[in-house]
């Protein structure tokens, strides 16, 4: 059976207390509806329909092209929420799952069992159920003394009997989609003036129609989040269960409980990351790395056997075999090649670095090309912006940049050359040359390289 996704997304979520719209609000580095939308397609196969209101603009513009949208003004309750979905999507689809953007913990293990669920069902509706204490404020599944689902109460218009029912609706459906989009406008409207999804389970007992309940397996899926600590109780699952795939697949976490891995990283087996490490965006880290204690990558690939200790890197490449750190940082564009050993308080941006460079510390590289095996002396800056533009600097295989010098762009240091400490190069040095001084001035020809 065809399947199609619908995830409702139109709700404010004052209890946020936030300008930004609830389901924009970041998880594990993603906005909180993304992780909605990937089960939901995983699950059926096809681009999902999210409903929209407030702050419906945003969500389109942060969301893009991974839904469909429908827009619901006013938002009239849940149930009036999936009819602004059909015009998308009657007479496209044998069944209709319906779940919402603020329950990112769903699985497409649990959704695919509800949607299985169904197709195996003559009635026109499975829903999920959680077995919760007293205090969820969930709709209670009621049932006949057989054990049949005759209705979903709201917990505001429940008695107190009804409230003691520890089996609560986890607002995740599944329907037959020829039933579902007529149910729809037989929804009676509420005490509160909305029209809710739930009362769709009354209505297909009253017809003497089946309704099935699946119940969850974990709980902690069924977690909407409505407030700020519902937020952070979501982030540390996630967090969870990342860091369990990852060790599973032989990454060596040294402490899970402070370790941040964002769901779109790779890392190769026999890597050992240590704690207060935060891997995000599309960071990949091959095999046989050392990263951490107390780093940050974004956004960077790592080769293998790498060493990263207290550093930061955004947007950065390295290739096999490099050291950074303590306290370097690299910024976009920054290519260390094989064997590239870097220091403490270094900053390469735009940059080049060839193999076996080394740059021991306290440097700045800036729109710099660097040949193998150079050595960068302590404290070496490239002047490379002039208060207009960005100039390049060159500096050749072997040459040796003494401390303290300034490279100002755009200049050349051949290959072999070497540069005397608190040198200001302000013109390009010959290869195998000595240049010293201020202006830096060439003094006398070297021993060639290679």
């Amino acid at each position: 059976m065809k399947t199609v996704a619908v995830i409702l997304a139109a709700g404010q979520g004052t209890r946020m207390r936030s300008t930004l719209p609830k389901v924009l609000h970041p998880l594990l580095g993603r906005p909180m509806a993304f992780y909605s939308l990937q089960v939901a397609q995983e699950v059926t196969g096809t681009t999902p329909v999210m409903v929209i209101g407030y702050g419906g603009e945003q969500v389109q513009q942060t969301i893009g092209d991974a839904t469909r949208y429908a827009l619901q003004d006013p938002q009239l309750g849940t149930a009036h929420a999936l009819m602004q979905a059909e015009p998308l999507l009657r007479g496209q689809s044998d069944l209709v799952l319906v779940a919402a953007a603020d329950m990112p913990l769903l699985t497409s293990e649990t959704l695919g069992k509800l949607v299985q669920a169904q197709t195996m069902h003559t009635g026109p509706i499975t829903l999920l159920t959680v077995i919760a204490d007293g205090t969820s404020d969930f709709g209670r599944v009621l049932r006949s003394p057989d054990g049949r689902v005759q209705a979903v109460v709201e917990v505001d218009q429940a008695t107190s009997e009804q409230l003691a029912v520890r089996e609560v609706n986890a607002s995740v459906y599944c329907f037959s989609a020829g039933w579902l989009w007529d149910a729809l406008r037989r929804v009676p409207i509420s005490p509160k003036g909305e029209y809710y999804l739930t009362d769709v389970v009354g209505l297909a007992a009253a017809e003497g129609l089946s309704v099935q309940a699946l119940t969850v397996e974990d709980p902690a899926e069924a977690i909407g989040v409505n407030t700020r600590l519902h937020l952070a109780e979501a982030e540390a699952i996630l967090r969870q269960r990342v860091n369990r795939a990852w060790m599973l697949a032989g990454v060596t976490l040294i402490d899970p409980a402070a370790t941040y891995i964002e769901p779109d990283v790779r890392i190769g087996p026999d890597t050992a990351i240590w704690p207060n490490t935060f891997l995000q965006g599309h960071t990949e880290v091959g095999e046989g790395c050392t990263i951490g204690p107390n780093a940050i990558l974004r956004d960077t690939r790592v080769g293998n056997r790498c060493k990263v200790l207290a550093s930061v890197l955004e947007k950065a490449l390295l290739e096999d075999d490099v050291e950074i750190g303590p306290f370097g940082h690299l910024r976009k564009g920054a290519h260390l090649a094989n064997g590239v050993h870097m220091g403490n308080f270094g900053e390469v941006k735009e940059s080049y670095v060839g193999p076996g460079t080394k740059m021991g510390h306290f440097s700045y590289i800036g729109d710099t090309t660097i040949g193998p095996k150079a050595n960068i002396g302590a404290g070496t800056v490239t002047c490379n912006f002039d208060g207009e533009k960005k100039n390049p600097t060159e500096i050749g295989e072997g040459a040796f940049i003494g401390s303290d010098t300034m490279l100002v762009a755009p200049v050349k240091v051949g290959k072999g050359a070497h540069t005397g400490a608190g040198a200001v190069v302000t013109k390009d040095v010959p290869p195998d040359t000595l240049a010293v001084g201020v202006p830096a001035r060439a003094i006398r020809k070297l021993k060639k390289v290679g």
